[in-house]
């Protein structure tokens, strides 16, 4: 398996990962969100501690240190400021903000990290971002506007932050590590408002949320691997099908159908992630090729 495949199965792991992390937030019912953030980074990072405890090798490269403070930080940012518009704003709304971390990796890399991106990748997440606004249809009023600057703010820090885990993979800084890091440093972050103002949760919650920790470190070790076998412009569309994913479990658990636009929306994401895919692999490339071979 080439790193480009390992990339996309494990962003296809993080997004299913994190539609399973949104699902049990919801089920924990009306808890602080920075409460539930707690706990999603606390489950992670035991599991994080748990890898690094079985290498015994807690090291990290010291050049590195100021890159995952800034990743740590940016991805803070960007949990706290979801939750809030999650909190604040109808669902549709704030996944739709969600899905521009996507665009921010790609023009974060693009500054960054020099990693160029093609029409047909650039044409490629157009249309992923055209098919999730089928599924989600935002409308934002005025009244909104601060929880929308503020799910705005999250996606431009959760993009930021992919990017930073993309250049930390480069440097040759350690999966576990970064995960580690970053649970670490969200937990110590919100400590201060847990303890004076936790509040009571009842057992069914309680598991709701360690449940939401253990999908929330699925996602966290799947896009932290993703983005450290392969570049942003080859996997990112992939992230879109956290739609498809979260769709699928609605229905199981609540019962709920897409209506007619939606379904566009599916048809839309998954086939141009497979036209993506075929491209990455070559499929398309080797067909034109022989195209061409024929008219000669």
């Amino acid at each position: 398996m080439t790193n480009k495949q390992k990339g996309i199965m494990c962003i296809l792991i993080s997004a299913f990962s994190f539609a399973l992390m949104n699902l049990f937030v919801q089920l924990a019912g009306d808890i602080n969100p920075i409460q539930k953030s707690f706990f999603r980074n606390l489950i992670a990072f035991l599991f994080a501690a748990a890898i690094l405890f079985k290498e015994h090798d807690f090291s990290f490269q010291k050049r590195n240190l100021k890159y995952l403070i800034l990743r740590s930080a940016l991805g803070t940012i960007g949990i706290l400021c979801n939750y809030y518009a999650l909190g604040h704003l109808l669902l549709s709304d704030a996944s739709m903000l969600g899905k521009l971390s996507p665009f921010v990796v790609l023009i974060c890399s693009y500054i960054f990290l020099k990693e160029k991106m093609n029409g047909f990748q650039i044409f490629s997440i157009i249309v992923a971002f055209i098919g999730s606004l089928f599924i989600i249809r935002p409308g934002f009023s005025l009244t909104e506007m601060l929880p929308a600057l503020m799910g705005l703010i999250g996606a431009i820090a959760a993009g930021s932050a992919y990017t930073t885990v993309r250049y930390l993979g480069l440097r040759g800084e350690r999966g576990p590590f970064i995960v580690f890091f970053f649970s670490a440093f969200s937990c110590i972050a919100v400590l201060p408002y847990i303890i004076f103002n936790f509040e009571p949760m009842t057992i069914k919650q309680l598991g709701t949320l360690l449940l939401a920790g253990v999908a929330a470190s699925g996602g966290q070790f799947g896009v932290t691997y993703a983005y450290k076998f392969a570049p942003a412009r080859d996997i990112s569309i992939y992230d879109y099908t956290q739609v498809i994913f979260a769709a699928v479990l609605g229905f199981i658990v609540f019962g709920e159908l897409p209506d007619g636009l939606s379904l566009i929306g599916y048809i839309i994401i998954c086939g141009i992630s497979l036209l993506m895919y075929m491209y990455n692999m070559g499929y398309l490339k080797i067909r034109k090729d022989a195209k061409h071979h024929e008219q000669d």
